[in-house]
């Protein structure tokens, strides 16, 4: 039987790279993105062979969060890995933190610290010993850049409730990882008009993605790229 995991944010940028590879090693997917044409798009382009069901919706909405657990049921209810990657970036260009306008930030809170929180509320009881979850973050979590205040608080409330998980859950592995700069979308939306195509593809973070889904590290928070591929030595 195929391993199955959820991956949030799939339409494009790195959930979507991260989904191109876990289905072309075999597993089953269940995907999801605001724009629902992208999605089904997307999800087209991975192949035939490709198991994959897309719930389009935005992971804010609590109906959509419920849609995502139906479709874990659907499929006989156990879950292997759960994959936290929907982000929202917030205003651009990223404003200072005195300008900062509240129900802005409140949408950037929404997104990446309470909807994966509540998606992971409602998916653990899917997830037997051994099951992963991991929680895409950023260096700007860590890191005071100017300007980043908002996204970059809201990585660093995502970090600490889901590291302050794996004390609670020492049966599942639960980890934090930051896939470094990338070429993306959203990337491009913190840059406005700047040239950002000397930034990795999103693929240069899969191979350390797959490590911490396919290898044995404990709980915790990792960057992509200086892990090691599975099977090969550091």
């Amino acid at each position: 039987m195929a391993q199955r995991a959820l991956i949030t944010g799939a339409s494009r940028g790195l959930g979507l790279a991260l989904a191109r590879a876990l289905t072309h090693a075999g597993w089953e997917l269940i995907v999801d993105a605001r724009g629902e044409h992208e999605l089904r798009a997307a999800t087209a382009d991975l192949g035939p062979a490709a198991v994959v069901h897309a719930v389009p919706g935005d992971v804010t909405d609590e109906a959509h969060r419920l849609d995502l657990a139906a479709a874990v049921d659907a499929l006989g209810g156990d879950l292997e890995l759960l994959v936290h990657n929907a982000s929202r970036l917030g205003p651009s260009p990223q404003p200072l933190v005195a300008d900062y306008p509240i129900d802005e930030l409140e949408r950037v809170y929404a997104t990446n610290v309470f909807a994966p929180l509540r998606l992971t509320q409602l998916l653990v009881p899917c997830m037997g010993a051994g099951a992963r979850i991991v929680s895409i973050t950023s260096d700007a979590a860590v890191e005071p850049y100017a300007g980043w205040s908002g996204y970059g608080s809201s990585k660093a409330a995502l970090e600490q409730w889901t590291r302050v998980l794996a004390a609670e859950r020492p049966d599942v592995r639960v980890y934090v990882v930051d896939p470094g700069d990338m070429r993306t979308r959203m990337h491009q939306e913190a840059f406005p008009g700047e040239d950002i195509s000397d930034r990795p593809l999103p693929e240069t973070s899969v191979p350390g993605l797959l490590t911490v889904i396919e290898g044995d590290l404990p709980s915790g928070r990792y960057e992509a790229r200086t892990l090691a591929p599975v099977g090969v030595a550091s």
